[in-house]
């Protein structure tokens, strides 16, 4: 229902290939670490968000969306559903093409809101599991 299969493909191929991967750390067991690592290996640029600001995959981090100093393409959203709704709004006020919320979170009024903006929006899928499959 929040994942149709034509929007899944548009923010993975063609909305671009900046990812800003908000809660991703260099905790090597957390899921955002491997994520990250597999949408590296498909091509996109990802950007770590997490309030240590520190940098993972190489790539430097921020400590919220609105310090990222140049255009993200996606917000991929690792953080638990209760604080996932203003992430939603922050990637819509730094002018996101699309939000994609990670397996298990869920915000229904988020992703209202997201799509009435005029962002597409993904909640509760993985991307590093619907990569490998366009094919």
């Amino acid at each position: 229902m929040y994942a149709d299969a034509e929007t899944i493909r548009r923010i993975l191929t063609s909305t671009g290939d900046t990812w800003a991967v908000v809660g991703l750390s260099n905790n090597q067991s957390r899921a955002a670490y491997g994520v990250a690592d597999v949408l590296q290996r498909y091509g996109k640029r990802i950007v770590p968000v997490h309030p240590k600001a520190e940098t993972v995959h190489g790539e430097q981090g921020y400590a919220t969306l609105a310090d990222i100093p140049f255009d993200v393409d996606v917000v991929d959203v690792f953080v638990n559903s209760g604080l996932a709704g203003p992430v939603a709004d922050e990637a819509a006020a730094i002018g996101a093409k699309a939000v994609w919320f990670q397996l298990g979170v869920i915000d229904e009024d988020a992703y209202e809101r997201t799509r009435a903006s005029g962002l597409d929006m993904v909640m509760d899928r993985c991307p590093a599991i619907e990569i490998p499959r366009l094919g």
